[in-house]
C-alpha cells in the first residue's frame, strides 16, 4: 500500500512498507504547509529542478535526515557543495534504491538553482513504491512523450500542475492526464501564489468528461493511492 501526503504546491510525500520519502520540499514560504522542515523525517529527498520553490528545504532536510537528494546530476553536485549528501541521475536514466525506484522523464521547464547556479535539464518523476507507479510531472507544459510513460510503465496516479503561466494550466493538464492513460489524476502547483489561481475542481469536472478519474487532495492531507 502507498500513501500519498500533500503539502500544497509540488511537495509531497511517498510512503510505503516503512518507507518514506518527500519530493520537491518546498516548505518555507509555502503558505499551503502545515509542517516544518524539522518534521520531516524520510529516507530521501527528490527534486525535480534547481527552482528555490522546489529545491525548497532539501538541504536542510537531507542533513538533520543523514539522506541523500536525488535529482539530476548538476543539482547533486550543487547539493554535495551545501554539505549534503547526493545521488545524481539525468533524463531517461532510472536506479532502484531501498525505498523504491526512481526513473528521471522530460520537462519542459527552466532550471537555475537559487544563488543563480546551472541546474541543468528540469525533469519530471515515475516513482515505484509500495507497488505503485506514480507519474509526478514537474513544472512543464504539455509534450507527446506523456503518452509514452503510461505506454511502457502503467500510471497509478499522475500529479500533474494545473496554475498555468509558468506550467499547464487546466485545459493541457486534463490533455496530459489523458496521454499518460493514467488510471488517476491529482492537480499540484496551485494557489500557492496569485499568479498560479487555479480551480481544481474545474480539473476534476474536465478529467471527468474525459473518462479520466480525478482527485484533489486537501493541503497536508493522507490519501491512499
Amino acid at each position: 500500500m502507498l500513501k500519498l501526503t500533500y503539502h500544497g504546491h509540488s511537495c509531497f510525500e511517498l510512503e510505503a512498507e516503512g518507507h518514506r520519502v518527500i519530493v520537491d520540499p518546498f516548505i518555507n514560504g509555502n503558505m499551503h504547509a502545515k509542517i516544518k522542515p524539522s518534521d520531516v523525517k524520510v529516507e530521501a529527498v527528490l527534486v525535480s529542478h534547481g527552482h528555490g520553490d522546489h529545491v525548497g528545504d532539501a538541504v536542510e532536510i537531507a542533513k538533520s535526515n543523514d539522506c541523500e537528494v536525488v535529482t539530476n546530476f548538476e543539482i547533486a553536485n550543487w547539493m554535495q557543495g551545501q554539505g549534503a549528501k547526493a545521488h545524481g541521475m539525468h533524463i531517461g536514466g532510472a536506479h532502484t534504491f531501498p525505498w523504491g525506484r526512481v526513473k528521471l522523464t522530460p520537462a519542459l521547464h527552466g532550471s537555475s538553482l537559487p544563488d543563480g547556479t546551472y541546474g541543468g535539464n528540469p525533469a519530471g518523476l515515475l516513482i515505484w513504491m509500495g507497488g505503485k507507479c506514480v507519474y509526478f510531472a514537474g513544472d512543464t507544459g504539455i509534450h507527446s512523450d506523456m503518452a509514452l510513460y503510461g505506454r511502457l510503465n502503467p500510471i497509478d496516479l499522475a500529479l500533474l500542475p494545473i496554475g498555468d503561466n509558468f506550467t499547464m494550466g487546466i485545459d493541457d493538464a486534463v490533455e496530459a492526464a489523458v496521454l499518460c492513460q493514467t488510471r488517476e489524476a491529482m492537480p499540484i502547483h496551485y494557489g500557492t501564489f496569485p499568479v498560479i489561481e487555479s480551480d481544481p475542481r474545474e480539473f476534476l469536472r474536465r478529467l471527468t468528461a474525459r473518462g479520466v478519474k480525478g482527485r484533489v487532495v486537501g493541503f497536508g492531507e493522507t490519501v491512499t493511492v
